[in-house]
């Protein structure tokens, strides 16, 4: 496979890290998720009109720049190494993936608001009792003459707080875990009925509990066919998955780069203590942690347009980077001491995002088991 960017997508990736670089220094980040409204508006306002990153995934007839996977995988990468807390995966990955693979009706239209800034996007699928199952479903949708009515409870819902709109998954038919019956519709986030109990996680982002009590949406709020959404849905959280492991590889990236500068700097018995062979061995086994989760990553990048080998390829990049992730984040917080964990260093931030990332969209074992069952499971 031939993992070398193109000319345009290098210039991306140089266009990218020199304005987080610029605008979004780890003081500057800490000082910005201190305040309301948690993230930067001007900042998502800079993704749109200076830069246009978010078009990066979408066709130029859509007013993208005409990219797709590896685009996503380029600004996710980089929004990783700055732990970036603005919704892109929501808003560009999923709720772009959604309206890209539907067929929606008002897909330009809305497509054209995410590029433009003005349309913001959060995935609002996970129940409390669903685990990692996206057919475990007691949100519901009836008919109601031509419109839907909706009710039911998501659970941390990353990215709420400051969405327009929400993308959610419900149960038109069947039982509780059928993977028939399965539907998806867009509902404003302003829409009757519609309430949130916002929170900050664990790693600086923000995430809602969002309750829907008899929601009444059009019939055009329905995306793709009613009752048999669950390949859409499958295959739009597979791309997530793959964007949310590039975003690791800059985390993973930062946390061996941090961990290194460190321990030529920290002094035990009078030399670095990265002269001592032990601490070498373990920085070189980081090293390649980092470098296999890399290539596992863009492994299944390449593998996004190929459906019969795209969830496999997901679920075994997701495997890759939950044990990276635990390992290189560990062991970055070990070498550098207690210190590592206080709120003034930037590696007890990264740790944290790598520890979310660990389970975001299944733990290690959810995707060993269903590269198993993909691998084995159907052949039998």
């Amino acid at each position: 496979m031939d993992f070398n960017f193109t000319d345009e997508q290098s210039m991306l990736r140089d266009t990218v890290a020199s304005y987080l670089a610029d605008h979004y220094s780890f003081d500057q980040r800490r000082a910005m998720l201190a305040k309301e409204p948690h993230w930067s508006p001007a900042i998502w306002k800079a993704f749109a009109e200076e830069l246009g990153i978010l078009g990066a995934p979408f066709s130029e007839e859509l007013g993208g720049l005409g990219g797709g996977p590896v685009e996503n995988l380029i600004v996710m990468q980089e929004m990783g190494k700055a732990l970036v807390v603005e919704p892109y995966l929501g808003t560009v990955v999923i709720g772009g993936g959604f309206l890209k693979h539907s067929g929606y009706a008002g897909a330009e239209a809305l497509i054209g608001q995410i590029i433009a800034g003005e349309a913001i996007f959060a995935f609002a699928y996970a129940e409390p009792q669903g685990r990692y199952n996206l057919a475990d479903l007691k949100t519901t949708a009836k008919k109601d003459g031509g419109s839907w009515v909706l009710n039911g409870h998501k659970a941390v819902v990353i990215g709420a707080p400051y969405a327009t709109h929400l993308i959610v998954t419900a149960r038109t038919a069947g039982g509780q875990r059928d993977a028939e019956g399965v539907s998806v519709f867009i509902v404003p986030k302003a829409a009757a009925g519609v309430t949130a109990r916002d929170y900050p996680t664990v790693d600086g982002f923000r995430a809602s509990e969002v309750i829907l009590e008899n929601v009444k949406v059009g019939a055009d709020a329905l995306v793709g066919p009613a009752d048999h959404a669950l390949p859409l849905i499958e295959k739009v959280v597979d791309e997530a998955i793959v964007a949310t492991c590039a975003e690791a590889c800059g985390v993973l990236a930062k946390l061996h780069e941090g961990t290194l500068e460190y321990t030529r700097q920290r002094k035990q018995f009078g030399q670095p203590i990265s002269a001592f062979q032990v601490l070498q061995h373990r920085m070189v086994d980081m090293f390649i942690q980092v470098e296999q989760s890399v290539s596992m990553t863009y492994m299944a990048t390449v593998k996004l347009t190929e459906d019969h080998e795209r969830s496999k390829a997901a679920a075994a990049a997701k495997v890759q980077i939950g044990k990276a992730c635990k390992f290189v984040g560990q062991n970055a917080i070990q070498l550098h001491g207690g210190m590592g964990m206080t709120d003034e260093m930037a590696i007890g931030h990264y740790f944290k995002r790598a520890t979310m990332i660990e389970s975001a969209f299944g733990s290690i074992d959810h995707h060993l088991a269903r590269y198993e069952f993909l691998s084995l499971g159907q052949a039998a």
